[in-house]
């Protein structure tokens, strides 16, 4: 074994395999929507509610379909683009998967 095959914890304050540490980040790093479904990058999304977009001055409606999702770092949030608004920045409990 190599140096390189361990990692220093910092939460558990012990040294641990690279392999083991990156499968923890892919578990935690899964995005779901409201209703539980797993989202990936490009995935069309429909809002679940009416949501007031700051900054824009509009009101995104229910049932208003958002296409090619990206997923960001934080996993409750998700960038995408709309026909108005670029840049913006939904949470993933207001939209479902469809």
């Amino acid at each position: 074994m190599s140096d390189d095959d361990y990692i220093y914890d910092e939460a558990t304050g012990e040294w641990r395999p690279a392999s083991e540490i990156a499968a923890e980040k892919a578990a935690k790093s899964v995005v779901l929507d409201a209703g539980g479904n797993v989202l990936t990058d490009g995935d069309s999304v429909v809002l679940i509610k009416d949501l007031k977009v700051k900054g824009a001055g509009q009101t995104l409606k229910q049932g208003t379909v958002i296409k090619t999702i990206r997923l960001t770092d934080t996993p409750d949030e998700i960038d995408c683009r709309h026909e108005t608004i670029r840049g913006l920045v939904l949470r993933t409990e207001f939209v479902r998967k469809r």
